[in-house]
This record gives C-alpha cells, sequence and structure tokens, in this order.
C-alpha cells in the first residue's frame, strides 16, 4: 500500500473513533459520550512511521545464505554470521540465517530502514536484530512476506540485548507482511526509546515480555497474537510524561501470564478489538475469601470490606495468595491484571473483552470508559480506580468479578453497566480497604468518608451482587438512566448501602435485598421513594410497582431471594398511593411523605403493608 493510501486508512480510523465517541445520547442505551484524551493523539504518528512502500532499485540487497550472507549495495558489511548496518538507507533482507543476527550500528543521526521480504533468523545470542546506535530504525514487512526471527533456549542475554528485537534507539515496526517472533529466551522485542506499530501481522511467543519500551508504546493498527511468559505490553519510565501506551486500532488476542497491559504512564485506547486473558484468567483467582464469621474476612454474620494488610500480623492469614505464575500486586507478588496503569486509563471505543486472574482494568488514578464495548471476567475488581471511576458511553459488562465497579468516586452518566460480583457490585471507597473484624452486631464504627462517593445521572445499570449492591462509604445520589440491583440473599448486606446521606432527584431506581441491613433515600432527595418489607421471595419473583388506576410505573425481576425493596421513579410522588406487586402478594403503599420507610438496621423497617418505624440504622459494617 501506498504512503498516500496507508495515510488515509490510518486517518479514517482515528477520525471513526473520534466522531462515534462525540456523539453524545442520553437515556438507557450504548450512546458514546465525549473521548477523554489524556495523550494527544495528533503527534503520534509520522508519516515515516506509516509508509510501507519502498523502491527496490534504490535498496542494499542483503541476502542470507545459511550461515553467511551476500550484499549487494552500501552501508553494510557481513562478518562470519553477522550483518552489520553503518550507514542510513533502505536495506532490503531476504532469505535465511542460522546462528546470526542483524546488526544496526550507524552514526546517531542516521535513519534505517530494514525492509524483511521471506526473511527467518534464528540466532546464536539472544538477539536476531539488534540496534546499537541510530536516529531511528524501521522494521518494514515486504507485502505478502512471511517472516521469522527467534532465539534458541538458554540463549546469551546481555546488556546489548536481552530480546529477539532489541533497540536502544527508536524503532517503529510497519508493512504489510507477517512477522513471527519467538523468544525462547528473554524478551520478543524491545525499544529503549518509543516503539511504534502502524501495520503488519504479528505472532509473538516469548519467555517474558512480548513487547517492551521505555519511552512509549504506541500502536496505529496491524493483527497481534502475543503470547508472553509475562506482561505481553510493558512501558515503564520514571519520568511522569512518557511511559505511556495509546492504541488508535488494531485487532489483538493477547495471553499473558501477568499483565495484558502495564504502563508507569498512560494507557489510552482509542479503538481496537482485544481479547486478553491473563494469570491463567478469572477461574485461577488471585483474590480468595478467608477467615471471618462467614467464610470472609473479619466478618461479624455478614461480611467486612478486604483487610488492609497492613493492619496486624494477623491480617497475613487472610491475605490474598499468589496465582501460579503470576499474584496480586497489592500484596507485593507480581500482578495478573488486564490493563493496569500507575496514571490513568481511557477507553474511548473499541471491544475489549478480559478474562483475568486480578482487577481487569486497574489504574492508580482515573478510569474513564466513554464508548465501546467492555466485556470482563475477572478474579479481583472488574475496574479499579484508585481515585475516580467514569463511565458515560458505551457498554460495560462485569460477569464475574470480586468487586464489580470500585474508586474513591463512581459516576455513570450514561451507556449500559452490567454488573455480577461475588461482593460489592459498586464499590466507593477511599484509602486502605477496612475490616470490620473487631466491630460487635450493633456497632457502627465506620464514619462517612469525605470526597467519597457514587454518582449515576444516565445510562442503565443492573447490579447482582453477592454483598452490597451499590456501597458508598460517602454519599450515593442518582438524578436519571435507570437502576436495577439485586443485593445479597443475607441480612449482612444491603441492596442500597451508604455512610453518608444518599439522594434521588430523578431516574428509575430498583433495589432489591433483605431487610436487615436496608436503607432508603433521604435528605436532598426531591423524588418520591419508598423502601417497603415484603414477605420473603424467591429469585425470579418479579417486583412491579402500579399507580392507584394500576399503570405499570416500573418492573424488575431479582435473580436473587429478597425480602426488602426500594422503589423510586418519576411517577412517585407525595399524597398518592401505590401498590407495589412482588410475585404473587401485593402491599399497599401510601406515600404521606416524599419518603416512605427508613430501614432499621439489624431487622428494622417498616413491616409488610404498615407504616414506617422511622428508626435509623445499626449495627451495618464499613
Amino acid at each position: 500500500m501506498n504512503l498516500k493510501k496507508f495515510t488515509a486508512v490510518i486517518m479514517a480510523a482515528l477520525v471513526t473513533a473520534s466522531f462515534s465517541a462525540c456523539s453524545k445520547g442520553s437515556g438507557n442505551n450504548t450512546t458514546s459520550s465525549e473521548p477523554v484524551r489524556l495523550l494527544d493523539s495528533s503527534d503520534m504518528f509520522s508519516s515515516r512511521d506509516i509508509e510501507s512502500g519502498y523502491d527496490e532499485s534504490e535498496c542494499t540487497v542483503i541476502t542470507l545464505n545459511g550461515t553467511s550472507a551476500t550484499v549487494k549495495g552500501d552501508g553494510a558489511s557481513v562478518k562470519g554470521t553477522t550483518v552489520t548496518v553503518t550507514s542510513e538507507g533502505d536495506y532490503l533482507i531476504t532469505g535465511r540465517l542460522n546462528g546470526g543476527s542483524v546488526v544496526v550500528d550507524a552514526d546517531k543521526s542516521d535513519k534505517v530502514r530494514l525492509i524483511l521480504k521471506d526473511v527467518s533468523i534464528t540466532s546464536a545470542g539472544c538477539a536476531a536484530i539488534v540496534v546499537r546506535q541510530a536516529d531511528k530504525v524501521f522494521i518494514t514487512l515486504a507485502k505478502g512476506s512471511e517472516n521469522i526471527l527467534s532465539n534458541a533456549e538458554n540463549a546469551t542475554v546481555s546488556d546489548d540485548a536481552d530480546a529477539v528485537i532489541f533497540s536502544k534507539d527508536d524503532l517503529t515496526l510497519n508493512g504489510e507482511g507477517r512477522l513471527t517472533v519467538d523468544a525462547k529466551t528473554g524478551h520478543a522485542v524491545v525499544g529503549k526509546d518509543d516503539l511504534v506499530i502502524s501495520g503488519g501481522s504479528y505472532t509473538v511467543t516469548s519467555e517474558k515480555k512480548a513487547l517492551d519500551a521505555n519511552d512509549s508504546i504506541r500502536i496505529a493498527g496491524g493483527t497481534f497474537h502475543l503470547d508472553a511468559g509475562t506482561d505481553a505490553l510493558h512501558c515503564e519510565n520514571e519520568d511522569s510524561s512518557k511511559g505511556y501506551i495509546y492504541i488508535a486500532d488494531g485487532t489483538f488476542s493477547i495471553t499473558a501470564g501477568t499483565d495484558g497491559m502495564d504502563a508507569s504512564g498512560v494507557i489510552q485506547i482509542d479503538n481496537g478489538a482485544f481479547s486478553i486473558k491473563t494469570g491463567g484468567g478469572s477461574a485461577n483467582a488471585s483474590t480468595k475469601k478467608g477467615g471471618g464469621f462467614n467464610g470472609n474476612w473479619g466478618n461479624w454474620g455478614g461480611r467486612g470490606r478486604r483487610m488492609s494488610f497492613s493492619e496486624s500480623d494477623s491480617a497475613e492469614a487472610a491475605k490474598p495468595a499468589a496465582v501460579s505464575g503470576a499474584g496480586n500486586s497489592d500484596s507485593g507478588s507480581s500482578s495478573a491484571k488486564g490493563l493496569k496503569s500507575d496514571s490513568s486509563v481511557a477507553v474511548n471505543n473499541g471491544t475489549l473483552t478480559i478474562d483475568s486472574s486480578d482487577d481487569a482494568i486497574h489504574s492508580d488514578a482515573q478510569v474513564t470508559v466513554a464508548d465501546g464495548a467492555v466485556t470482563i471476567s475477572s478474579g479481583d475488581d472488574g475496574i479499579h480506580a484508585g481515585s475516580s471511576l467514569k463511565i458515560s458511553g458505551g457498554s460495560v459488562t462485569v460477569s464475574k468479578s470480586y468487586e464489580g465497579l470500585e474508586g474513591m468516586t463512581i459516576d455513570i452518566s450514561g451507556g449500559t453497566v452490567s454488573v455480577t460480583a461475588s461482593d460489592d457490585g459498586l464499590n466507593a471507597a477511599g484509602g486502605n480497604d477496612q475490616s470490620s473484624m473487631n466491630a460487635r452486631p450493633g456497632q457502627n464504627k465506620f464514619a462517612a468518608q469525605e470526597g467519597v462517593y457514587i454518582n449515576i445521572s444516565g445510562g442503565k445499570v443492573t447490579v447482582n451482587a453477592a454483598g452490597d449492591g451499590i456501597d458508598s462509604n460517602g454519599d450515593v445520589t442518582v438524578s436519571g438512566g435507570e437502576v436495577y440491583v439485586s443485593g445479597a440473599a443475607d441480612n449482612g448486606n444491603a441492596a442500597l448501602d451508604f455512610n453518608g446521606n444518599a439522594a434521588i432527584t430523578g431516574g428509575t431506581f430498583i433495589a432489591a435485598g433483605m431487610s436487615g441491613m436496608a436503607q432508603n433515600f433521604g435528605s436532598g432527595s426531591t423524588q418520591g421513594s419508598m423502601l417497603v418489607n415484603v414477605n420473603s421471595r424467591q429469585g425470579g419473583s418479579e417486583i412491579v410497582l402500579k399507580d392507584s388506576s394500576g399503570r405499570t410505573l416500573a418492573s424488575f425481576t431479582p435473580p436473587k431471594g429478597y425480602n426488602s425493596v426500594v422503589v423510586s421513579t418519576p411517577d412517585v410522588k407525595q399524597g398518592s398511593t401505590y401498590t407495589l406487586m412482588t410475585g404473587s402478594d401485593s402491599t399497599g403503599v401510601k406515600m404521606d411523605s416524599l419518603l416512605y420507610g427508613s430501614g432499621g438496621g439489624m431487622g428494622g423497617g417498616n413491616p409488610p403493608g404498615g407504616n414506617p418505624p422511622g428508626g435509623g440504622r445499626g449495627g451495618r459494617r464499613g
């Protein structure tokens, strides 16, 4: 493909991603929102990064002949099984080389292009291609070519090269051919500065990392099958402006012993199709429950938050065990997360399917999802943000997790969100996770945390949680969208759980759970909300709210049993009467005030069909 055409394709992909992410929508579908530009994508790829065409008549031709090679043209020499390129220019390489390597050792200002046309190199050392010095090196895969680079088991690894393709300077891979990299020793591809890939098809198997860079990994497109013993994509730098991973497009099939993508800086995905499996997948979970009175960590009859392992030596017994070949970075061993950033993660478009033994998406700062389709099966958190988690469009489906969505703050303003969790569905908490090990039934030892909240203003949210459905150590606000929650079928958890204040001003909200820890919305609400304790119902018993004329206002079928329901819709008005159908039962509700039923802690609340006692909550865990 010529430069003009290839550039048009790449730019079209970038524009499509940006345009689709800019179309706003409200309500309950998978509409997109403004993309989050943590990185400036306009300056990611140069014309030479994208260019893959060449004039063979202007190339120096290097022919590999098993244990020797010949050079036709200037700028390269051969010594034994080592081919050395010393000058700027284009070098067309063909043939097979056994026990040798191609070395680029040019002037610091030189730009060198190596064109691989049906090349096979098996290195006697670690590296088949080494860039010792140049300004920038381009490895172009000739159209239709099949190329193989490999090393031997127990090959010698040195500071000069610890990968099959190793570059001390900027490195670009492009073209329309195929490249297989088999790193039996060390890493597959390492760039000590920027690593750019703009085209081609890659099949990579590596003992350690598949793609590794210091300054950045930038991918404009291509097809990638990556099987890594450790991280598949890894970028790390002490400079906070570097160490990032940017992906504009591409198709990725990733299997990693540890992290799928690991960056000290930002991870930004603007488009692409990703299938990522880490640490053996969610079946090999890096988080396990242990201790406690209910099989959980430090829990009196319910479950406590995951314990802060620095709290006491006794916590060691409950610490998550590392998975085989991976583990939990939070406990000091290597992690096996899908996407992991020490900074922030932005998903602006694309399709991501992640099966991880550890968190599927993890950021020490902010995670944003503006568009695309994210499907997660996690052995720990579905999405974990150290500060803020924002979902404004697209779809996020967490089919398996310990905690589904977790952050200090959680904002959902659009899209479709579906969460299944063995603990909390949505969890907003600041600082270290806490334990209720020393709490007794009836004692509320955890105060509201300032700046911690869950805010839902749009979209459609469905939660199926074995712990709390929606759990905030601070506030909860709902002003729009649709929210449907099935909480735990035990009295130690609540479908709606908050330490601060909960207010509803719009939207449809139905939460079903048990009455022991039930809470209703409170002060600041401008929309009617009812908390009704009902006869125990089995999972699959539909909840239907009807007005006095028999019109259905809202409905939801929880998959688990319940005896307490919170319902709020814009049609619930003070002074009106309603009928709440729960399976074959019906309960009349007269809204004498804007809020009906406040919850009662350990078994409190209003009796079926009766008026609320107005009691507070006792006995809730942190």
